[in-house]
């Protein structure tokens, strides 16, 4: 078993003046925190792999491809491989899982 803390893992990330940490790479996947504070631009391209979105705190909107929706706390986005995606007016300190399949990288 492998068994983390998220505000251990924002803490690693900060001090790592990051805004990604990626926390856990297996053969089929790979998980990280991705955090972006309240005005906040993000810069991300596209991946080569599925992924996943958790949000665990904050509040933005986030555009996939040509469609835009809110996510706030409990919001469970799934973006494919390849398609353009951001993360905007984030209204709250925003920190979000990512989990990519096959692991990034």
């Amino acid at each position: 078993m492998k068994a983390f803390r998220l505000d251990e893992l924002d803490l690693e990330r900060s001090v790592n003046d990051g805004a990604y940490l990626q926390f856990l790479r297996e053969r089929n996947m790979s998980v990280g925190l991705y955090a972006l504070d309240a005005g906040a631009a993000d810069t991300q391209q596209p991946h080569r792999q599925d992924e996943v979105y958790l949000v665990v705190s904050g509040r933005a909107a986030l555009t996939v491809g040509q469609e835009t929706t809110e996510v706030a706390r409990g919001s469970v986005v799934y973006v494919p491989a390849g398609t353009p995606h951001r993360f905007h007016h984030i209204s709250e300190d925003l920190r979000v899982l990512v989990v990519f399949s096959p692991p990034e990288g």
